[in-house]
């Protein structure tokens, strides 16, 4: 079936996670998936739109009613909405209040947020189900964050219908979900842009593992970056390429930055004037959506016409853009519209291929053709056009073409809508984080992972973990007790683990395994292992190892032991120590099953334990009884072998012991893991 090879090939392609897990999201489609009969047509569904008109319009409280922009960002240049009530306002002070860190104030603005909940405002509603899923300052109760995140979203707030996608997804309810997804990816994607694709602002992960995400914080200092001050100097004398770049910074909000399009404005337009072409197109942009400026078509059309004429070909998407909108020209125009999407095109511009899908989706000046525009759309997609994520989306939920796949949109929906205005809570929480305040963080980060963010449930978990009680947790009757703060951990890290974050899997297998916030639990252990090593983690692959050596949750197997070894070291080779101690263990037990030196391996950790502490705090800054004991075994072994050996050549001669079998052949992974510890 020659054709349908040909549409597997057409058809296969990776869709770069826009939350960042730390794994593509692999489609593979065949022609098993196109629909026999011919496509529907999408202007019969009136949720299906072409080009749409950007909404940037609209403030960030427009996009997100409740936002707590006003409370994070009060010194930005454009005018911040007063309080149109006295609920409102009591809204405002109760979030600030949570803010704080501070017990006291928390629990008056956990007060503050029920009362202004009750008078039915949706923002204090969807907080207060914040409030009830954390278990803050109240008994954790999925069912009451559930309602009152119900409500809120039937009242508009956006972060309530995040926080209920979220859920329906981990519940296999997709008909529920994608309706969400769908109309906040809409809302997310009518912010973008028309001609230049913005740069994708992940939220930065503030670790590594266990280790500080040292580089990545440097990075997003913001204004207070040596970097970015060096850069900005260079602009104030004149340097127009430095213009251009610090211009680009405001506007995208790069390297920590606060979006500030007026800064922008400024930046772009000394840049111009000192013969730097890059901005024109940008003008161009913020003409046509009217970001900090009034909304002018007519010199959004003329930037880009200029931009064009200096081979800035990604200028030709937002000149087709306005020719297909009819917007700063003499009247629609679908011939011009496609032969500038043409010229992106085939100058490799990503967003002209995802305008042409459009115009041949939807018929515009072409001859319809669904197949096409998903051709269109796959080549956008696969250098991460978000747009193109969005369109294939739509396909998918609606059955355009191809049948109908509601799990694949959900999950092509949700991409998009983590890059909607909500999305701001991570910056916050990172500038909250580099100044040292802790507890803001994690509380700005737990309500990101509520919403799904993945990121945001490492980071919150990991701030649990990393700085135990001055993250602030608040449990259900003041600061979290360990065992609060173990299970909230545990519960972020596996929603993480869910999300394919391989390290949050690991942990999850930790927690199992010595009993950390849960029972302890071997099967859910390996079963937690299982799913890091399947994603090709070593350290997992290791802790498989051990388990099957000790017949810990899985079937006591050596032999099966020491290939989970062996394949750790082929997967980290970095790691050599702990699997040459491993095998040197195992290699004992397979020639001296139940002897007194396998009994003194097995009891090493209990008989030193203050030896293993010694070990913690001195030697290993998390601590590794494992490594400890392999390494007491392999002193062990090399001193009974050169006794053996002294005896033997005393009775025959000298007699050349052997070495340790090669099928042991000593290799390793890194400070490993969850038995190691």
């Amino acid at each position: 079936m020659p054709t349908a090879k040909l549409f597997i090939s057409l058809l296969s392609f990776s869709l770069l996670t826009l939350s960042v897990t730390s794994r593509p999201y692999v489609l593979v489609l065949s022609q098993e998936d196109f629909k026999d009969e011919a496509p529907s047509d999408p202007d019969s569904s009136p949720e299906w739109d072409e080009f749409g008109d950007s909404d940037s319009h609209k403030s960030e409280e427009d996009l997100d009613p409740g936002s707590w922009r006003q409370i994070f960002e009060p010194t930005s240049t454009e005018p911040q909405p007063q309080p149109q009530s006295d609920t409102e306002a009591l809204y405002y002070s109760a979030v600030t209040k949570l803010m704080t860190g501070d017990a006291r104030l928390i629990e008056e603005g956990s007060g503050e947020i029920e009362t202004a909940a009750e008078s039915g405002y949706p923002a204090a509603q969807s907080v207060l189900g914040f409030l009830w899923g954390m278990g803050l300052l109240r008994e954790r109760s999925k069912q009451k964050s559930f309602v009152y995140h119900h409500f809120a979203s039937e009242g508009g707030n956006m972060q309530s219908k995040m926080a209920l996608a979220y859920t329906y997804t981990r519940q296999d309810m997709f008909d529920k979900s994608v309706k969400l997804y769908a109309e906040l990816a809409e809302v997310a994607v009518n912010g973008f842009l028309i001609s230049k694709d913005s740069p994708v602002i992940e939220p930065i992960r503030l670790h590594n593992g266990a280790e500080e995400n040292k580089e990545a914080l440097r990075k997003s200092k913001g204004e207070e970056d040596e970097d970015f001050q060096i850069l900005e100097y260079q602009a104030q004398k004149g340097n127009a390429a430095a213009m251009y770049k610090v211009g680009l910074f405001y506007y995208f909000g790069l390297r920590g930055l606060r979006r500030d399009h007026s800064k922008a404005l400024s930046w772009f337009l000394k840049a111009v004037e000192k013969g730097e072409p890059r901005s024109m197109e940008l003008l161009g942009e913020i003409y046509a959506r009217g970001a900090g400026v009034e909304r002018n078509y007519t010199k959004a059309f003329e930037w880009l016409t200029l931009a064009s004429k200096h081979h800035l070909y990604s200028a030709y998407n937002g000149i087709g853009y306005l020719y297909v909108k009819g917007y700063g020209v003499d009247s629609k125009n679908y011939t011009k519209a496609k032969e500038y999407f043409e010229k992106a095109a085939e100058n490799d511009e990503v967003g002209g291929h995802y305008n042409l899908g459009v115009m041949y989706l939807k018929g515009i000046g072409v001859k319809r053709d669904v197949r096409l525009a998903c051709k269109y759309f796959i080549v956008a997609a696969n250098n991460g056009q978000p747009k193109a994520f969005y369109q294939l989306a739509k396909i998918f939920h609606l059955g355009v073409g191809f049948k109908k796949n509601v799990p694949l949109a959900t999950a092509l929906y949700k991409l998009v809508a983590e890059r909607g205005p909500w999305s701001s809570l991570s910056r916050w929480a990172l500038e909250a984080y580099l100044k040292g305040d802790v507890g803001k963080a994690y509380m700005l980060y737990s309500r990101m992972a509520e919403m799904g963010y993945e990121v945001a449930q490492s980071n919150a978990a990991w701030i649990l973990d990393k700085y135990g009680e001055r993250s602030m947790c608040m449990g259900e009757s003041g600061l979290c007790t360990d065992a609060e703060r173990h299970q909230r951990a545990h519960s972020l890290w596996w929603q993480a683990s869910e999300q394919g974050n391989e390290h949050a899997a690991l942990l999850i297998g930790d927690a199992y395994y010595y009993g950390r916030g849960t029972v302890r639990d071997y099967d859910r252990a390996a079963e937690a292992y299982m799913h890091a090593k399947s994603q090709s983690n070593a350290q997992a692959m290791f802790n498989l190892g051990y388990m099957h050596e000790h017949g810990q949750g899985l079937p006591l197997d050596l032999h099966l032991a020491k290939r989970y070894y062996d394949e750790a070291l082929e997967q980290d080779p970095a790691a050599k120590l702990p699997v040459t101690l491993a095998l040197t263990s195992l290699w004992v037990r397979m020639n001296h099953a139940d002897s007194f030196l396998v009994h003194i391996i097995d009891s090493l950790p209990d008989v030193y334990p203050k030896l293993e502490a010694w070990v913690e705090n001195v030697l290993l800054e998390e601590g590794n009884a494992t490594i400890l004991t392999l390494f007491a075994c392999l002193l062990t072994v090399l001193y009974l072998r050169e006794r053996q050996r002294r005896q033997a050549a005393v009775v025959v001669g000298e007699v050349a012991q052997p070495n340790l079998p090669n099928e042991l052949g000593m290799p390793a992974p890194l400070g490993m893991p969850a038995p190691m510890r």
